[in-house]
C-alpha cells in the first residue's frame, strides 16, 4: 500500500475515534444517571401537579342511588322500588366481621396496611389499557371503591391516574373500615344486585347481618366475575373457577390469621339459591306501597325522601292472612264472574281492609284485580257510600249520648221503632220518608229486630231523636271521614262517602271496646340516617265501653239471624253488619270477631270513565247485596285468617237494653202493620241460595210527603220469598234503594 493511501487509512480511522469518543462523552453513566433522575423529578413534578388539580369528586349518581325495601310483616321482601337500581346500603357493623374479612382476603390482604394504592398494579393496568388489552390490572379495595364511588369504569388512562390520586387521597382522610364499607356497599354483585345487602338477599335469601363465612366468601368470590361466577348460570369452567377462587379466599384468610384452619376444614361450599325474578307492582303489590306511602307522606317522609332512596319499609301486612284473602275474594267471585262477556260482571271491583282491633295494624288489604290493570285502589277509595254499615253508628251515638225516642224514653236494644216502609219521620225540620228494602213494612219492632232486617224507617227515625249533627259527630270520632257528610236525616242511610278502610277503623273501635282504633300499614321506616316513628293505632276511648258493648251486642244478632247470615258458623264468633247502596252502586258486609275486623265492598265501575254504575246482575244472581258476595268472601276470609275459627268470645259489658215502649204511629188511623214483632208469615228463617238472588226491585219515584196527620194507608206485607228488611231481595234487608224526601237530594 503506498503512501497516500496510508494517509488515507489514517485519517480514517481517526474520524472513527473522534466519532466513538464523542458519543462516549455524550453517554457517560454521570449524564445517563442525571438524565434519569431529571426524568424522575420530571414525573414527580406531573404527579404532585396531578395531585393538586384532582380534587376527591362528588359521588356519582349512579353509587348513591339506592333502593326501597319494603317487607311483610315478617320481615320477608315484599318487593323493591326506586330508580332500577337494588342498592340497600348497611352499615359496616351489621356485617359480621369473619365475612368482611373474606372480601380483604379475596381482593387486597395488605388492605389494612397499604396506602390504598398498588403502584405495580396500576401501571400494569395502564400498559395494558395503552396496549388494547382493556382494563385488566391488579387494583386495591380502596382503588376499587374509588372507581365504583367517585369514578366511571371507562378504561381509559385519565380515568386510572384519576383513580390513583383519589385513592391516595381517600385512604389518608377516611379510615379503613370507612372505605371497606363504601367497597362492599357499591360493588356489583350480579343478579342486578348492588351492594352486599342486595347481594346477600339475591343469592341467599339473608340480610347481610346473616351471612356466613362460607357464603361470604362466596359473594367476594364472584365479584371478579359476576356473570361468569353465578352458580346457577356458570358453565362448567365458571362453577370451577368460582369454586376455586372460593377455596383461594378462605386460604387466605387462614394465612391472615382470620380463619382457623381447623375451622377452615370444616366449611363445605354452600351453593346459591336459584335466582328469583324481580318483584314489581303487579298483583296486590302495588295497592299495598300505594297505601304505604300515602301514610308515610302524612307522616313527613315524602315522594321526594322516598325516591332518594335507602329505606327499609316492613308493613303490618301478615303475608298468610294477605294471601288467604286473595284467595277468598278470587273463590268467593272471580271464580263467578265472566269479565269478558258479562257487561255487568266488567263493572265489578272488590275491596277490602282487615285490621287487628287490638293494635290498628292492618293486616291484609284488597285493592282490586291487579294495580298495572286497575290502578285506583278499592280499599281505600272514599267515593263511595258506605250505606247501612252506617246504622250501627247510629245506635251508638244514641247509646253514648243518652238519646230518647218521641215519646221520651231512653233508647236500647229492646226499644221499639215504627217499620213501615215509607213511614214520614217525627221532629224534623227536613221532611223524610224512606223506604225499605222491596217497599217492606213491619209492625212496631225492637232496635234488635231493626237492625237485623236492617229496616230503613226506624233508624230514620232514630237519627231525628238522637239529632243529625250529635250522630254526626259521633260517627267523625269514630274514625268515618268528613266527606258529603250532611246534617239531615239521610245520613242515617250512609249516605257520605267513606272506604273500607276508613270503616274497618270504625268497626275496630266497637270491636275494641269503643277505644279509638286507626288503621295503619307501615310498621317500620328505617334509613341510616333517620328513623320514623309508626303511627298510633290505638288512642283515646272516644265512646263509652256500655256504648260500644251494647252495639257489638246487636250486631250478632245481624250475623245469627238478620241480613249477615253468611257470616254465621260455630266456628268463631261475630258481629257485623250488611250494606247496599242506592242503586245497588255498592254492596257492604263490615263485621268483626274479638280478633280480627275486615270491611269488604263490592263497587259498579264502568270500565269506561269510572262512573258509578248498578251491580244488580253480577254473576247473573240478581241483586249483589251486601249479605251475598261481601259476606261470603268475609266469611272465607275471616276463616282462613283465623286458621280454622277461634274460640275467643266478646268481652261484653253492663249492655244497654233500653225502655220498651210501643211508639205512637204518625198516621190518624193505627196501622195494620203497627203489631208486635210481626213478619211475614211465608218469610223462612233463613232464605235458600236460589232465593237469595231474586229479581232487583228498583225504588219508586219519591212521592210528595202528606204531613203526619194525613200519612198514607201502610201497605200489607210483601209476600216476595225470603226473610223481610231494607235489604237485598230475598235476604234481611240491607240496601238504601229507598225513597228519599229531604229538602235536599241525599249524598250520592
Amino acid at each position: 500500500m503506498g503512501r497516500a493511501d496510508a494517509r488515507r487509512a489514517q485519517r480514517r480511522g481517526a474520524r472513527r475515534a473522534a466519532k466513538s469518543g464523542g458519543i462516549r462523552r455524550l453517554f457517560t453513566w454521570k449524564k445517563m444517571l442525571g438524565a434519569f433522575f431529571g426524568l424522575c423529578l420530571l414525573i414527580m413534578g406531573a404527579f404532585v401537579a396531578l395531585y393538586m388539580y384532582v380534587d376527591v369528586p362528588k359521588a356519582n349518581a349512579l353509587a348513591e342511588r339506592q333502593s326501597n325495601v319494603y317487607q311483610y310483616s315478617d320481615g320477608s321482601l315484599l318487593t323493591r322500588t326506586g330508580k332500577g337500581v337494588n342498592r340497600q346500603i348497611v352499615d359496616l357493623a351489621e356485617v359480621p366481621l369473619e365475612v368482611q374479612h373474606t372480601f380483604v382476603a379475596a381482593e387486597n390482604k395488605s388492605f389494612y396496611d397499604d396506602k390504598g394504592v398498588d403502584l405495580k398494579g396500576t401501571t400494569r393496568g395502564i400498559l395494558n389499557t395503552l396496549s388494547g388489552k382493556g382494563k385488566q390490572g391488579g387494583s386495591t379495595i380502596t382503588q376499587q371503591y374509588v372507581k365504583n364511588y367517585y369514578l366511571t369504569q371507562d378504561p381509559t388512562v385519565s380515568r386510572k391516574l384519576k383513580e390513583l390520586v383519589i385513592s391516595l387521597k381517600v385512604d389518608s382522610k377516611k379510615s379503613k373500615e370507612f372505605i371497606l364499607a363504601g367497597y362492599i356497599n357499591t360493588a356489583y354483585y350480579g343478579r342486578g344486585a348492588s351492594g352486599i345487602q342486595a347481594a346477600a338477599q339475591a343469592y341467599y335469601g339473608v340480610d347481610a347481618k346473616d351471612l356466613n363465612v362460607s357464603q361470604g366468601a362466596y359473594l367476594a368470590s364472584v365479584l371478579q366475575a359476576p356473570s361468569q361466577y353465578d352458580w346457577q348460570t356458570a358453565s362448567e369452567t365458571g362453577r370451577k373457577l368460582v369454586k376455586d377462587r372460593w377455596a383461594y379466599t378462605l386460604d387466605n384468610m387462614v394465612e391472615m390469621h382470620w380463619l382457623d384452619q381447623a375451622e377452615r376444614d370444616k366449611l363445605k361450599f354452600q351453593v346459591p339459591d336459584n335466582p328469583k325474578p324481580a318483584k314489581g307492582m303487579e298483583g296486590q303489590t302495588g295497592y299495598l306501597v300505594e297505601a304505604a306511602n300515602q301514610e308515610l307522606e302524612k307522616q313527613g317522609i315524602t315522594a321526594g325522601m322516598r325516591e332518594a332512596g335507602g329505606w327499609t319499609f316492613t308493613l303490618n301486612i301478615d303475608k298468610k292472612r294477605q294471601k288467604q284473602l286473595e284467595q277468598s275474594v278470587d273463590r268467593q267471585l272471580e271464580s263467578k264472574l265472566d269479565r269478558k262477556s258479562n257487561k255487568v260482571d266488567a263493572t265489578v271491583q272488590a275491596g277490602a281492609t282487615s285490621v287487628d282491633p287490638k293494635t290498628g295494624a292492618v293486616v291484609a288489604m284488597y285493592g282490586g284485580v291487579d294495580y298495572v290493570e286497575h290502578y285506583r285502589s278499592n280499599a281505600t277509595r272514599q267515593d263511595y257510600q258506605p250505606a247501612s254499615t252506617f246504622k250501627p253508628l247510629v245506635l251508638a251515638s244514641a247509646l253514648e249520648n243518652g238519646s230518647k225516642t218521641q215519646d221520651g224514653h231512653l233508647i236500647g236494644v229492646n226499644t221499639r221503632y215504627d217499620g213501615t216502609s215509607k213511614r214520614p219521620v217525627v221532629g224534623s225540620d227536613t221532611p223524610f220518608a224512606p223506604e225499605n228494602e222491596d217497599n217492606q213494612s213491619y209492625g212496631n219492632v225492637t232496635v234488635q229486630k231493626a237492625m237485623n232486617a236492617s229496616i230503613n224507617s226506624a233508624f230514620a227515625q232514630m237519627v231525628v231523636d238522637v239529632g243529625p249533627p250529635v250522630v254526626k259527630k259521633t260517627a267523625l270520632a269514630l274514625g268515618v271521614p268528613d266527606k258529603n257528610f250532611p246534617e239531615r236525616p239521610a245520613i242515617t242511610l250512609g249516605t257520605m262517602n267513606a272506604s273500607t278502610w276508613d270503616m274497618a277503623g270504625a268497626y275496630a273501635t266497637l270491636d275494641n271496646h269503643g277505644k279509638k282504633v286507626t288503621p295503619f300499614i307501615v310498621k317500620s321506616a328505617k334509613h341510616r340516617e333517620r328513623t320514623v316513628e309508626p303511627v298510633e293505632g290505638i288512642g283515646s276511648q272516644v265512646i263509652s265501653r256500655k256504648s260500644a258493648d251494647t252495639v257489638t251486642s246487636v250486631l250478632t244478632g245481624v250475623v245469627d239471624s238478620g241480613s249477615g247470615q253468611a257470616a254465621n258458623t260455630s266456628a268463631y264468633e261475630a258481629a257485623g253488619k250488611t250494606g247496599t247502596s242506592e242503586n245497588n252502586k255498592s254492596a257492604w258486609f263490615a263485621a268483626y270477631t274479638p280478633d280480627l275486623t275486615t270491611v269488604v265492598a263490592l263497587f259498579g265501575e264502568a270500565p269506561a270513565g269510572g262512573a258509578q254504575v248498578s251491580l244488580t246482575g253480577t254473576a247473573n244472581s240478581g241483586r249483589a247485596n251486601g249479605g251475598g258476595f261481601p259476606a261470603q268472601i268475609w266469611a272465607d276470609y275471616t276463616l282462613g285468617a283465623l286458621g280454622g275459627g277461634s274460640s275467643a268470645q266478646f268481652d261484653l259489658e253492663d249492655v244497654e237494653r233500653g225502655e220498651v215502649t210501643v211508639p205512637t204511629t204518625p198516621s190518624t188511623t193505627p196501622s195494620q202493620s203497627a203489631s208486635t214483632d210481626t213478619t211475614p208469615s211465608q218469610t223462612p228463617d233463613k232464605p235458600s241460595q236460589s232465593q237469595s238472588h231474586s229479581p232487583d226491585v228498583p225504588p219508586s219515584q219519591s212521592p210528595d210527603v202528606p204531613p203526619p196527620s194525613q200519612s198514607p194507608d201502610v201497605p200489607p206485607p210483601s209476600q216476595s220469598p225470603g226473610l223481610p228488611g231494607g235489604g237485598g231481595a230475598g235476604k234481611p234487608g240491607d240496601g238504601n234503594e229507598n225513597n228519599i224526601v229531604d229538602n235536599a237530594p241525599p249524598a250520592r
